[in-house]
């Protein structure tokens, strides 16, 4: 049995999957102001580099240098990319750690498993060279069998890799098959496990929890689900739900609600009053079954957010 953990990084992509959102763009100056909010909230890690946007995204990973903040910066490449040696490079220069992609579906590149597997392991015996700090992250990890998952994920550690992402990248899976195979993988590697959920189906914020149940040591997460398609796990839902459960992650919490405005102002994608967490109806009660003991109908107390509860006496029945 995998012993809970005490604490879970919560490493944030808003600056980088966030852009993948249909029609949001973020100029240099609205994504320095977003990445100075998620200091102030204490997020250890942004991921601010995308695989196919190297380049144009250290020139921000430059800016954000200078400002001289604690979170850790990290991005993602592409193992088979073929400017990858010069964006591994670029990055070990720039970045504080930086993941090297290889998705296991037959129908992307390379098509044949064993050229994953040494693509990858020759260009993580490269990135090492530059940066002590890589890891692995495996793209479709849920929608393939689990056994070419663990053969790839045990080269890349054997080689070196300081960490492994699994992606649930459509969004298909259930917490019970996120369970099964965070819980296989945590049994044959001895490196930090991050679980990357989407939101397709409504359940990656329950996916990413069930990833921490089976041992994950890291999640992915952005402000809002801001994200490709219906987005990914949201920063506030999961850190949250793992405040509730006991389980630490450093995050001061009443900074959610500002983060939250911000970016969703700065991104032009409201956030829905039906919201969790961060809606605005999540504190409001019209039940009259409510209205005595309203404390009994929420999930969590309004002040770890700043919010405050209001009551909406139902209408006079007219006669």
């Amino acid at each position: 049995m995998v012993k809970m953990p005490e604490k879970v990084t919560l490493k944030d992509a808003t600056l980088r999957e966030g852009l993948d959102t249909p029609h949001v763009e973020f100029s240099m100056e609205q994504r320095l102001k977003i990445a100075h909010l998620l200091d102030t909230a204490n997020i250890p890690e942004v991921e601010i580099v995308a695989p196919g946007k190297v380049f144009k995204d250290l020139e921000f990973a430059k800016r954000l240098k200078e400002k001289k903040l604690r979170m850790k910066t990290s991005g993602l490449v592409y193992a088979y990319s073929p400017k990858c040696r010069q964006e591994i490079e670029n990055s070990g220069k720039h970045l504080d750690r930086f993941d090297l992609l290889m998705p296991l579906s037959e129908k992307r590149k390379p098509y044949h498993r064993n050229s994953k597997i040494e693509c990858l392991v020759d260009i993580l015996g490269h990135a090492l060279k530059f940066q002590p700090d890589v890891g692995a992250g495996f793209p479709h990890a849920t929608q393939i069998n689990i056994d070419l998952l663990l053969e790839i994920s045990q080269a890349a550690v054997g080689k070196g890799a300081k960490r492994v992402i699994i992606y649930d990248t459509n969004g298909s899976s259930d917490p019970f098959e996120v369970h099964d195979l965070i819980k296989r993988l945590k049994e044959k590697l001895d490196v930090p496990l991050c679980f990357h959920g989407h939101n397709d189906l409504g359940l990656a914020t329950a996916n990413a929890l069930s990833a921490v149940y089976a041992g994950a040591d890291i999640l992915d997460v952005t402000v809002n689900g801001l994200g490709d398609r219906a987005g990914n796990a949201s920063l506030e839902q999961v850190a949250l739900c793992l405040h509730l459960k006991g389980i630490d992650t450093g995050i001061t919490l009443p900074n959610l609600r500002l983060l939250s405005k911000t970016v969703a102002e700065e991104s032009g994608v409201d956030v829905p009053k039906l919201a969790p967490v961060v809606g605005d109806y999540v504190f409001k009660h019209k039940s009259p079954s409510h209205l005595e003991h309203p404390e009994l109908f929420e999930a969590f107390d309004p002040a770890l957010l700043g919010f405050n509860r209001t009551l909406i006496e139902p209408n006079k029945i007219k006669e």
